[in-house]
């Protein structure tokens, strides 16, 4: 059965403004489906299984800097409940775990003999200046649990690491945990995004970055590499504009084929994995693992399609 009145699909989301395009072409389609704020939500292990034909979980880790960090750790719960009533979840419980650990990330691209930059982790923040023992700096302290960039700290060197820690102004975020990670100066200060659906590549970006923001959501770009203004039609209205470019970008094959394999391994269906060539030697890193994709602003003229419709394509197609 494909999604119903009695049966609608669920889109359960936090971000006021992320998913209106999503939204909006489920609505021109007429697809039945509800939204569930993850925000202010609650469920009855005693009700049975929801009504849903599926539920396209997209959940932010980020969703702390907004005041809804209720949200991230309930959410675990509530997929752990959807999987014990076998509703068909998009991005389900597997795929979250994944997303809300940067830690668990690193040690699935190891199991998988993928390049990643050096780190170690921590749960105190004394314990920093011990983790970035001979390692090559620059090095950042990233929480575990981010998205958006948020509480990535850049040191120069051992000292201001230590200065840091000693005045405690290192934040671990909100489970107390983090990474010190080397810092890897991008190529031509450019990264690359690249997209799967269905666990399938989808398209790829890269996006060029003045390097002192580790903010890079694709749907936040404002400019393609030629100076044309992008439509942000997933971005708050009064969102600032910021010095990101972007352009439609085809990887090699072999990088496409790693990517499936890291979704694949993350049980991801839909999401963004994200690697960068440093700078100093050329050599190629994956380092963020995303379930949640803001697709890039303005697919159409980026791309040459929009990611939206090809969504859901494939929602109607699971639901059925």
């Amino acid at each position: 059965m494909s999604a119903t009145t009695e049966r609608p699909m669920a889109i359960y989301y936090e971000h006021p403004d992320w998913f209106r395009p999503l939204f909006l072409e489920l609505d021109r389609r007429r697809v039945p489906y509800v939204r569930v704020d993850a925000a202010d939500h609650r469920f009855d292990a005693g009700d049975g299984r929801p009504p849903y034909s599926l539920l396209f979980n997209r959940m932010s880790p980020s969703a702390y800097l907004r005041g809804h960090g209720n949200a991230i750790f309930y959410t675990l719960h509530y997929l752990a409940y959807l999987k014990r009533h076998d509703v068909r979840v998009i991005n389900g419980y597997d795929a979250y775990v994944t997303e809300t650990s940067k830690a668990l990330q690193l040690t699935l691209l190891h199991h998988l003999g993928l390049p990643y930059p050096r780190a170690r982790v921590i749960n105190h923040p004394a314990r920093a200046p011990e983790a970035a023992q001979g390692f090559r700096f620059p090095v950042i302290v990233k929480p575990n649990i981010g998205g958006s960039g948020a509480g990535i700290r850049r040191f120069e060197t051992p000292q201001q690491l230590d200065e840091a820690t000693r005045a405690g102004a290192l934040d671990l975020g909100i489970d107390q945990t983090a990474l010190v990670q080397e810092y890897i100066p991008a190529a031509d200060q450019r990264i690359v995004r690249v997209e799967v659906l269905g666990g399938r590549y989808l398209y790829a970006i890269r996006i060029y970055t003045p390097g002192d923001s580790f903010n890079l959501c694709p749907a936040d770009v404002c400019q393609t590499v030629g100076g044309a203004e992008l439509v942000r039609a997933a971005c708050p209205v009064d969102a600032p504009k910021n010095n990101l470019r972007v352009e439609g970008y085809t990887p090699p094959p072999e990088i496409v084929d790693q990517v499936e394999c890291i979704m694949r391994a993350a049980h991801i269906d839909v999401g963004g994995v994200e690697y960068m060539i440093d700078a100093r030697d050329g050599r190629l890193y994956f380092y963020d693992i995303n379930a949640l994709s803001n697709f890039v602003a303005d697919g159409p003229r980026v791309v040459g399609f929009d990611p939206f419709a090809r969504l859901v394509d494939y929602l109607e197609e699971a639901a059925e």
